[in-house]
């Protein structure tokens, strides 16, 4: 296999495989992942919530041999709402999911698992145990946490090292040149604690790629990350679909042309050499697929130097501008 030539290590994220999403072939599923293993990347990410299920079990019949594989429970319960169907981090609701998990990746451990968002609904005392015992079962290697506040990951961390259970080795969470809000107080407390951070979104949910919206009056195609009549791109509107945010990219896309660069390259280059990541805290960098084509462009602009001194400032000057309508890190 081919060594990575990144600063970076690179995760590929696979929110986009199964039923109903932007690929539904298997084939074509496994033909990305040679792709990235051509590259020298062996990890992959994958949740319960994505497409139904459907993404694990697509990776299940492909086969991960060689790979690292993540994946996630999201709890989609409710403070107050009695929904039988809904998902929650109580301990038979995790031990019913990561066993589902399991059948569905075909695998006998999970070698990532993370609690994919704060339940509201089960305090992270219950919540504990039951991950503790997952470790002793041996059904995951290493726990992650996505989207928490940084006093929930102070907490998490400091009821773990009283019962002396095992602590999160990653936080995985969104940021890219114009969605830093993980910057002020997180980071320094992942530091503290000895967490890698994985970052998702670094191109802002395609918002920085040539099909990306051009303004906020634009139709999406169908399927799309913003296409709102998906919840998910309800979700990434919410997020990235404000005035200040296309004029942020206005500002970075005209002296990335002056530079002969790509929005898609600036992004990716300057996650991977001007953000706070570091390679010696193994800090990772999570990619998606919609093309062959447009993953190779992503592995190969993930191999490139830092960025020009004048794109550098003025990503920072765009990231000034949208600071006052970014949307929180944590849910």
């Amino acid at each position: 296999m081919a060594q990575s030539k990144t600063q970076l290590p690179v995760i590929l994220g696979t929110m986009t495989f199964g039923e109903n999403s932007r690929i539904t072939d298997p084939e074509e599923c496994k033909r990305l992942i040679e792709i990235f293993k051509s590259y020298g990347h062996t990890e992959l990410d994958t949740a319960r919530v994505y497409n139904s299920g459907t993404s694990e079990i697509y990776l299940g019949k492909i086969g991960t041999s060689g790979l690292t594989v993540a994946t996630k429970l999201y709890p989609t319960a409710k403070p107050g709402v009695n929904n039988p169907t809904a998902t929650n981090h109580t301990p038979e609701c995790i031990n019913k999911e990561v066993s589902i998990s399991l059948t569905s990746l075909n695998l006998q451990s999970i070698d990532l698992w993370y609690l994919h968002a704060p339940d509201h609904t089960t305090d992270i005392t219950i919540t504990l145990p039951a991950v503790n015992d997952l470790f002793t079962s041996n059904k995951i290697k290493a726990l992650g946490i996505s989207n928490y506040k940084s006093w929930e990951v102070a907490r998490i961390c400091e009821i773990s090292k009283a019962k002396g259970y095992q602590l999160p080795k990653v936080y995985q969470g969104v940021y890219n040149v114009i969605h830093r809000e993980v910057e002020p107080e997180l980071f320094s407390v992942l530091r503290h604690y000895g967490i890698s951070f994985y970052a998702y979104n670094p191109l802002a949910g395609g918002f920085f790629t040539a099909t990306g919206p051009k303004s906020v009056d634009e139709d999406v195609e169908s399927g799309t990350r913003f296409d709102n009549t998906k919840i998910q791109g309800q979700m990434y509107r919410a997020r990235y679909w404000k005035e200040s945010y296309f004029t942020a990219r206005s500002i970075i896309e005209e002296v990335a042309n002056k530079h002969g660069l790509t929005l898609v390259e600036v992004a990716l280059r300057w996650i991977n050499h001007h953000s706070l990541m570091k390679k010696e805290n193994e800090d990772k960098v999570i990619i998606g697929a919609s093309s062959e084509k447009h993953l190779r462009e992503n592995c190969e602009d993930l191999e490139k130097g830092p960025l020009p001194e004048e794109v550098v400032e003025v990503c920072a000057k765009a990231w000034a501008v949208v600071k006052p309508d970014c949307e929180t890190y944590w849910r």
